[in-house]
């Protein structure tokens, strides 16, 4: 590490770094310089810089933005390091995370209510919200998830600890109660629609008033077999008249799930139309699942702007499904990933973009359904997800899908330093590319190629030892890095 005396407001990163550019195409920087400033924002990039040409770049740059009353400080990154965007994990459940591994047998509704509506109803006790949301926040953060979308319990006093927690770790976050008035257990209900309201505006006012704008507020209807009639209604209106409001909800989960839907609202055509009709589908709509999405629901969803939080391993781990992911993508709607703890049974995003990996390959095997028509010109239907495709919908698809990607979901001038410093060094658990190349001088292709090697080892083999640092709004918030340094200042 060197330091440039000027004053302490810019950070400057130097090293490889990778970031999604579209769905189709990413960048591998092997040598850039990225400045962040003492608010947290990417100031500039500057790619292809050579170790001897990093002090003239950065004195050209000090005088080219007027730079010259402010300290920057470099910080060179190690052999084995790279910089990325911080994963958008777009759909998860908080109070579920003490139930990962349970429940392995059932399907998605004796799940709910033999496993999870039991261990919900728990965070009744505010004293248990407040003991176990710090850990259940710290091990999201440290597994890479700089901005998340947690579903509460139903509770309003603990789902304000929840916030809380999130806002002093430092995470960005969307934070909702689930609002559910029939089909639970009688004491996981709410007693009615009025009920579930006037606690839901009371979250919000609540979360608005934090002193932090990383946390939001997000409506969180359950899902439509939860709600009666007059609390979908009444969540459409406040959506309405406060268009603000992101909405997160479930979605054509499981089949037995589709048919009770239908018993349900039988004047719909479709468990979309249901969302539809009551004013909750639109462009702050985040669905999750949509495995089993008819053509007119796709239509549908892409229409109204919503999109969908692919959760493959809560979908294959609760025998739901396969969602087509590629025709999702081909009909041009919206989709990031979600790790849907606990139907899911991992907390990492690394384990949910290899799972979609595996869902696409599986899916690209079997013929398309006669329910879904094939689009002219299709880029992804029959085709497996690629790096770029993967690395894509685990940050900037995320961040798109969240209504956020002018501010995340790629390192670029003008964003936040939302990001991961990854480690592929030996202590980390795998084999440096640097032990499996021969040394070379620095060659721009050869070390382009190195980092890409080392994106997709990371993506397929990587865990939270290989995160050294997590980075939100500029600020380190967790990673192995930090966690050895919180340790060593406590003992």
């Amino acid at each position: 590490m060197a330091t440039l005396e000027i004053a302490p407001k810019t950070t400057v990163f130097y090293g490889p770094i990778i970031s999604s550019d579209t769905i189709s195409f990413y960048t591998a920087s092997p040598r850039a310089l990225v400045a962040v400033n003492s608010r947290g924002f990417i100031d500039w990039i500057e790619h292809d810089v050579q170790a001897s040409q990093v002090q003239r770049v950065l004195k050209h740059k000090i005088n080219e933005l007027g730079l010259g009353m402010v300290q920057v400080i470099l910080l060179e990154l190690e052999e084995g390091e790279f910089l990325m965007p911080g994963f958008v994990d777009t759909h998860t459940h908080a109070p579920q995370v003490p139930n990962i591994g349970t429940g392995q047998e059932y399907e998605l509704l004796d799940w709910l209510d033999k496993v999870t509506f039991p261990m919900e109803s728990r965070f009744a006790d505010e004293e248990l919200a407040q003991k176990l949301y710090p850990s259940i926040v710290n091990r999201f953060i440290n597994a890479g998830t700089t901005t998340c979308c947690y579903y509460g319990s139903l509770h309003l006093e603990s789902t304000k600890v929840l916030a809380d927690v999130v806002n002093q770790s430092g995470q960005r976050a969307f934070i909702g109660k689930c609002c559910m008035d029939r089909n639970s257990p009688d004491n996981y209900r709410e007693p009615s629609a009025a009920y579930s309201i006037k606690a839901t505006i009371q979250l919000v006012a609540y979360i608005r008033a934090l002193k932090n704008t990383l946390v939001q507020p997000i409506l969180t209807p359950r899902f439509a077999i939860s709600c009666t009639d007059e609390l979908l209604t009444s969540l459409g209106n406040l959506a309405a008249a406060d268009p603000t409001l992101p909405i997160q909800t479930h979605i054509s989960e499981n089949q037995s799930e589709i048919e009770f839907v239908k018993e349900l609202f039988p004047d719909c055509t479709s468990y979309a139309d249901v969302y539809h009709k009551h004013g909750l589908l639109g462009p702050r709509t985040i669905l999750a699942h949509g495995v089993h999405l008819t053509e007119e629901e796709l239509i549908l969803i892409k229409t109204t702007g919503a999109g969908i939080s692919h959760c493959p391993t809560s979908n294959f781990n609760l025998r739901s499904g396969m969602a087509r992911v590629a025709d999702m993508l081909d009909h041009g709607i919206k989709v990031g990933l979600g790790t849907d703890v606990s139907g899911g049974y991992s907390t990492s995003m690394l384990t949910a973009i290899q799972h979609a990996s595996m869902c696409a390959k599986m899916v690209a095997l079997l013929p398309p359904p006669s329910t879904i028509m094939p689009v002219p010109g299709a880029q992804f239907s029959g085709k497996q997800l690629n790096i770029a495709n993967l690395l894509y919908l685990a940050t900037r698809g995320g961040a798109r899908l969240c209504n956020l990607e002018h501010c995340i979901g790629s390192l670029e001038p003008g964003k936040s330093f939302d990001a991961l410093l990854v480690t592929m060094k030996p202590e980390g658990g795998h084999l440096d590319e640097l032990h499996t190349y021969p040394t070379l001088p620095p060659n721009t292709q050869i070390d382009r190629e190195r980092l890409e090697h080392n994106l997709e080892r990371f993506l397929f083999c990587g865990d939270d030892r290989n995160i050294s640092k997590v980075f939100v709004q500029g600020r380190c918030i967790g990673g192995t890095a930090f966690k050895a340094r919180s340790f060593s200042a406590d003992s």
